[in-house]
């Protein structure tokens, strides 16, 4: 049995009935922390270049994009909300291998729930589902030092997971990941050097085009086979041959959704243990006019992704300054927190806040690499003036699956992003809906609750 078959059989298998009390609420707390961050991002500029594409479409069964005014194709509305999700960098993490933001594939399964006239049991299952499938792939092999990004594992799970909502049969379900696997390969420059905005696009281009896949498998089209094993397969040219772990449900094994982490700031996920440490050696710096140097020890995840490139110092971009680990750290030290408008054309250029910046050395630490993924520990030195030295080290920052947020901080997320967007009865409808979703009836209830965007 192909690779390809094995994960069609788990998709056409897995049911609402085999999901534990634990595994079905992380779903509603992820749903709910999904669309903070859609709020947060509802007017951004690339939200709105494709709502305007979206737009120009219209379909039927067609799906919902938050903030359109119609129905567009439900490929076109993965896209859409796929960018919201994802585009404040402020969404779930999971740590492996392979780093990934696995609540992007929700946008996919919204999308094709609500075309398809799915409840919302099974936009559960099918969440679960893409979770499990992008996780044990991030589980097995690395493909970013190969030059390949991560939202490539996510052409495969959201193809899964849209086609078990289409209700495609097993054989389809294949085809469906053939089809997605074979065009869908994704070049690592999306997160190199100075950072565009199709940084936060990545992964909902991959929604895109693995529900595309569904789409066409639903309709009888066949891909190249075997995806994985192929003599030009995936093993060969991508990822390097692996075994995939044993999947969730299986032999007791726990579903992955419960070993994600939520995040408690905007910021990428292996800056939050620096975020936190600079935050509690804030309390004992008065001015960081005093600081003479700060030395962040670290681990090489973190140094590859967010700390070697020399952009990662001037921030010109949002994409770029959030996935920086000086500038986050910095602007910590500085403003106490972290926030959105922490990385606003105006803070940018804040001449105060790009010395202090430049006053960051990042170190790797062979130890605290060693200590990863199961942690993400950073180590702050920070020299004051007179000579003298303060240390702090974080592992495992507020939102991390060993340190998780409650359910109420993860409402006040939503309440935060939802200010202003909608009025308090709308939040509330929003928030009722997430924590009691197996009782949705159609995922069009859920979405309608969204205004249009101006």
């Amino acid at each position: 049995m192909t690779l390809a078959e094995k994960l069609a059989d788990y998709a056409a298998n897995l049911e609402f009935s085999q999901l534990d009390d634990k595994t079905i609420h992380e779903v509603r707390r992820r749903m709910v922390d999904s669309l903070a961050c859609a709020l947060g991002a509802y007017r951004a500029d690339a939200v709105e270049v494709a709502r305007r594409v979206a737009g120009q479409v219209s379909a039927e069964p067609g799906a919902g994009c938050l903030g359109g005014k119609a129905k567009t194709s439900p490929d076109l509305a993965a896209f859409v909300n796929g960018i919201l999700f994802r585009y404040l960098d402020y969404n779930d993490t999971y740590l492996s291998l392979e780093p990934a933001h696995p609540s992007d594939n929700i946008a996919a399964v919204l999308a094709a729930a609500e075309a398809a006239g799915c409840s919302g049991r099974q936009i559960i299952t099918a969440t679960v589902l893409a979770y499990e499938i992008q996780c044990r792939l991030c589980d097995a092999a690395s493909i970013r030092a190969k030059g390949w990004d991560h939202v490539t594992y996510g052409a495969f799970s959201t193809a899964a997971a849209a086609a078990k909502l289409l209700g495609l049969t097993r054989e389809k379900l294949v085809q469906a990941l053939n089809l997605a696997g074979t065009p869908n390969i994704t070049l690592r420059q999306t997160r190199a050097g100075e950072l565009s905005a199709w940084k936060g696009c990545a992964f909902a281009n991959a929604s895109r085009n693995g529900l595309f896949a569904a789409m066409l498998a639903a309709e009888g089209l066949s891909g190249p086979a075997p995806i994985f094993e192929g003599e030009m397969g995936f093993f060969h040219q991508v990822s390097g041959q692996f075994d995939l772990p044993q999947l969730g449900g299986i032999n007791g094994e726990d579903f992955m959704i419960n070993k994600t982490s939520i995040k408690f700031w905007p910021a990428e996920y292996h800056s939050q243990s620096a975020i936190h440490a600079a935050l509690e050696l804030r309390e004992q710096i008065p001015n960081t006019s005093a600081i003479q140097s700060i030395d962040i020890h670290s681990f090489d995840a973190a140094v590859d992704i967010i700390g070697k490139d020399p952009e990662k110092w001037q921030p010109k971009t949002r994409e770029t300054a959030d996935h920086s680990l000086p500038y986050c750290t910095a602007v910590a030290l500085q403003d106490g927190d972290v926030t959105l408008e922490s990385f606003s054309a105006e803070r940018l250029c804040d001449r105060a806040l790009l010395d202090l910046v430049a006053k960051i050395k990042i170190h790797r630490d062979a130890a605290l690499t060693a200590r990863y993924p199961r942690g993400i520990p950073n180590r702050l030195v920070v020299t004051l003036a007179d000579g003298s030295q303060l240390t702090a080290e974080n592992e495992f920052p507020r939102g991390h699956d060993q340190n998780p947020m409650s359910d109420d901080e993860v409402t006040q997320k939503f309440r935060r992003m939802a200010e202003g967007l909608l009025a308090p009865s709308i939040q509330e409808r929003v928030l009722q809906t997430c924590w009691e979703l197996e009782n949705l009836e159609h995922t069009e209830q859920l979405l309608a609750l969204f205004p249009a965007a101006e």
